[in-house]
């Protein structure tokens, strides 16, 4: 447990707001993610990170192999960082579509990153974009089919993240026959993933029905995606010999670990531990990244307001997706004013003993969109700092 009296001790020198990353919380996260996948190698999801060190980290332990990339850029640049190191020839999955025909061209014309680097593609269209921004006599590109996930119990319902039109096993073999067939394309992989079960929360707090709905809807579009998912993959496999088959994510470890379909699993807001991922009943990861940011008014007895902090994750636009007061306990934002620009109040029993230049401990909702808002993380361990580090904006790289 991360003790605020550790904290402040660890980080007195410095001048908030600035973002920490609990070591002993990173590890063990990384430990329970590897009991969790029963045997299953992990992909590190990046865009949970956006840290190069803490990427490292996670790969040298043993049950982590291999990267999914959300950007061809980042992608590639990972793999020229890496070069000549021991993760030089780590494979990276770019799990998103991309349009970015420089991205395109430079992947082309670097033999080792095409050699480890996999684009998406979830339609012929895809494979058409490829070739018009390389001409069609380009040298081959690794490609991973995507198969839709979702669950759709009843015509024109649709459970899940919109993401790939192939939901069918003869679907995937449709396109999968047209990848092969295609010159400059290797079809390497598969990839679907369960947004409905890995994303969502069974026990969001204070919503008991909302989960009992949530928590039925798992139970029943799981068994379904098993099935059909084993059936597309057979399909596959059939036309083309795989080197991976990826599902899965931090809240569905479990459930996709039993689909023998799958060969690997995707993880990453399980190592960091973002306040979204408290609403799970099955596992409690262990908030790894804070950022503390500092009192400079105080305009009531039981409210203290801090510099800054309007740090909101992307999504629906609910108030889930607002930053947290983690310590010191008994804090909470204002509902008419949340979290802002410049300024962020709490209160709370805790805001009485709340001085000008006190800290209060904040946590993201979700993981790795912290990274864009701090050039470095203080990488603490009890109440010492171990280094500081930059993260991908620190390293003066943005890739959306």
């Amino acid at each position: 447990m991360t003790h605020q009296a550790d904290l402040d001790t660890a980080t007195k020198g410095l001048d908030p707001p600035f973002a920490v990353v609990d070591l002993d919380a990173f590890d063990a996260n990384a430990h329970e993610l590897v009991r969790r996948a029963a045997g299953r190698p992990i992909r590190v999801a990046s865009k949970s990170v956006r840290c190069a060190y803490l990427l490292e980290r996670a790969l040298e332990m043993p049950g982590y192999r291999g990267v999914m990339a959300y950007s061809l850029r980042e992608a590639i640049w990972l793999t020229r960082k890496w070069r000549g190191t021991p993760l030089a020839d780590t494979d990276i999955l770019v799990a998103y579509p991309t349009t970015d025909h420089a991205a395109l061209r430079d992947l082309a014309a670097d033999p080792d990153a095409a050699r480890v680097i996999s684009v998406i593609a979830d339609s012929t269209a895809h494979l058409d974009l490829v070739d018009a921004a390389l001409g069609t006599d380009h040298p081959p590109i690794r490609v991973c089919l995507e198969f839709d996930a979702a669950w759709r119990p009843l015509p024109g319902i649709y459970v899940g993240t919109r993401r790939s039109p192939v939901r069918t096993p003869r679907q995937a073999a449709r396109l999968a026959a047209e990848i092969v067939r295609r010159p400059g394309f290797t079809l390497v992989g598969v990839m679907s993933y369960e947004g409905q079960i890995a994303g969502l929360g069974d026990a969001p707090p204070g919503k008991p029905l909302k989960g009992a709905v949530i928590g039925w809807m798992q139970r029943h579009s799981g068994p379904e995606l098993i099935k059909r998912r084993g059936a597309a993959v057979a399909a596959i496999q059939a036309i083309a010999d795989l080197e991976f088959v990826n599902g899965g994510g931090t809240g569905s470890l479990e459930l996709t670990s039993t689909d023998r379909s799958v060969t690997e699993l995707a993880a990453g807001s399980g190592l960091i531990g973002p306040w979204l991922f408290d609403s799970y009943r099955g596992f409690t990861p262990r908030p790894a990244a804070l950022f503390a940011l500092p009192v400079v008014r105080r305009p009531a007895p039981k409210v203290a307001t801090l510099f800054a902090g309007g740090y909101v994750a992307s999504g629906t636009g609910t108030p889930d997706r607002l930053p947290q007061p983690y310590l010191p306990a008994g804090l909470q934002l204002l509902p008419l004013e949340g979290a802002g620009e410049v300024q962020t109040p709490v209160t709370g029993a805790a805001a009485e003993h709340l001085k000008l230049g006190d800290r209060v401990w904040m946590r993201h909702s979700k993981a790795g969109e912290l990274a864009e808002r701090f050039q470095e993380y203080h990488l603490v361990r009890g109440d010492q700092v171990e280094r500081t580090v930059p993260t991908y904006r620190g390293e003066g790289v943005n890739f959306g």
